[in-house]
């Protein structure tokens, strides 16, 4: 039912890297931290996404040591092992191409630079008022949910992981139509609609969901079909 979710039967890695990240963020949960940096480490050759992973396993030993004044040892090591994939990729880029900036490099030639939504802003403007009012609404219902995420105190790793990959989907001057397969992995996002179509009946929840199926369906078609590549 999510937007573009059509990708996941392409050859994009959002759906591996999704899993990764999940079983990461459980194990985090669970106190199992080698095995989450072993996970993160593995979402790190999938994605650049797996920044917002590492990110989230790092604030949150750092909230641990700033409570309990030490950090175990296992907690350190899922650490140190988090970023570690990603790091080889790019190593493995740079090796390749004989820079040590090479993978930096192709990303700028895919337009994947970091510019902090000036393309996202230039694109909106370029737009039919209509349709830019519509995507400034998707907007503002995407900080919502983000607000929500906060407001319903999901745990922490989850919570900076679910706003690292907003964040970064957001951010670069990639092509739009990818944004929303961007966000995918988000999947945090998800838990406020779902806790609330939870408490309402049946009869409701199923007029609610086949629409935004349909919605969804439409969007998708037009992504793939009317508006270039997802």
């Amino acid at each position: 039912m999510y937007p573009t979710a059509f990708v996941q039967s392409m050859a994009y890695t959002e759906t591996l890297f999704t899993a990764l990240a999940a079983w990461s963020l459980y194990a985090v949960l669970r106190g199992r931290w080698v095995l989450a940096g072993v996970l993160c480490a593995a979402a790190g050759l999938t994605r650049p996404t797996a920044a917002a992973l590492i990110a989230a396993l790092g604030v949150t030993a750092l909230v641990t040591l700033v409570r309990e004044r030490r950090l175990p040892a296992r907690t350190v090591a899922g650490v140190l092992i988090a970023p570690l994939g990603w790091l080889a990729y790019v190593a493995y880029v740079g090796v390749r191409e004989g820079s040590p900036t090479a993978y930096f490099d192709v990303q700028a030639a895919w337009g994947n630079s970091i510019d902090f939504g000036v393309a996202l802003a230039l694109f909106i403007a370029g737009l039919p008022w209509p349709a830019a009012l519509g995507l400034c609404a998707a907007l503002a219902l995407l900080g919502w949910l983000v607000v929500l995420c906060v407001r319903q105190r999901q745990p922490l790793p989850l919570l900076v992981y679910t706003i690292g990959v907003v964040f970064v989907s957001l951010v670069g001057a990639a092509y739009f139509g990818s944004r929303p397969r961007l966000m995918m992995p988000a999947f945090g996002l998800l838990l406020p609609p779902a806790v609330a179509l939870a408490r309402v009946r049946t009869r409701t929840a199923v007029p609610v969901l086949a629409g935004l199926a349909l919605a969804s369906a439409a969007y998708g078609a037009f992504t793939l079909l009317g508006s270039g590549p997802p």
